[in-house]
């Protein structure tokens, strides 16, 4: 009865409790540890909030960063500045070489390349739309080698706000360095031309891959739907 009633009180303030092995952290913990990678991918990296989350979860091996938006890139080079296995590229990445407009978007971290839909701007008006800027794009096959050590196993990280399918199209040809790959994966169309989560399974799975987590992300707060999961797939 009593711990009913303090669950209850904390659900009250917004909190709950939950056993640690129950947690995301808990099972990115356990996957990371499992298939042991020593280079992440992290594209898509704005200021860096992923790498930074990485390091508080143990992890000890090399981080490249990516982020095309030039405002945000200063943020990221600072954040990484005291950590010398953390490097940062001011590039997109995608599948071809080149250079493309990306659309900014007032929280930054919805920039896309893609158009942004309604549904999306509806479920969070910071999401919108304020101005565009001319940027880089690479395939990683492209660039992998600068960053890549022979017999490593790499981990790629997609944030791309409905571009993801396209960076994983310009990996074809190093599918065997690169372990794992997550990315943030819609349920309804929030971008233009986005690859849904049904479809995005099949691809993946057609290259090897296997869905191992899928974590709920960005929801409607009004309506509590589900929008996006963050989804991590792995090789054998």
């Amino acid at each position: 009865m009593f711990r009913k009633f303090i669950k209850s009180l904390l659900h009250r303030f917004g909190f709950d409790v939950v056993r640690y092995q129950h947690t995301l952290e808990w099972r990115q913990r356990a996957l990371f540890s499992h298939y042991n990678f020593d280079l992440i991918l992290d594209v898509g990296a704005n200021a860096g909030q992923y790498a930074k989350q990485m390091r508080k979860l143990g992890y000890k091996g090399r981080i490249v960063s990516f982020e095309p938006l030039s405002s945000v890139y200063k943020e990221l080079v600072y954040n990484a500045r005291r950590d010398p296995l953390w490097e940062t590229r001011n590039i997109a990445l995608g599948n071809y070489d080149g250079k493309v407009e990306i659309n900014i978007a007032k929280n930054s971290v919805s920039s896309s390349i893609l158009d942004i839909l309604p549904c999306h701007i509806q479920a969070d008006p910071e999401s919108i739309y304020v101005g565009k800027e001319e940027i880089t794009i690479k395939r990683i096959d492209s660039i992998l080698d600068d960053y890549y050590h022979p017999g490593e196993k790499a981990y790629l990280k997609i944030d791309a706000q409905g571009y993801e399918k396209q960076i994983i199209e310009g990996a074809e040809a190093y599918w065997d360095r690169l372990i794992g790959i997550e990315m943030e994966v819609s349920l309804v169309s929030l971008y233009e031309d986005e690859t849904l989560i049904a479809e995005m399974i099949g691809f993946m799975s057609d290259k090897g891959y296997t869905p191992m987590s899928f974590e709920p992300g960005f929801y409607n707060q009004e309506t509590g739907q589900l929008l996006q999961v963050d989804c991590s797939f792995f090789r054998g």
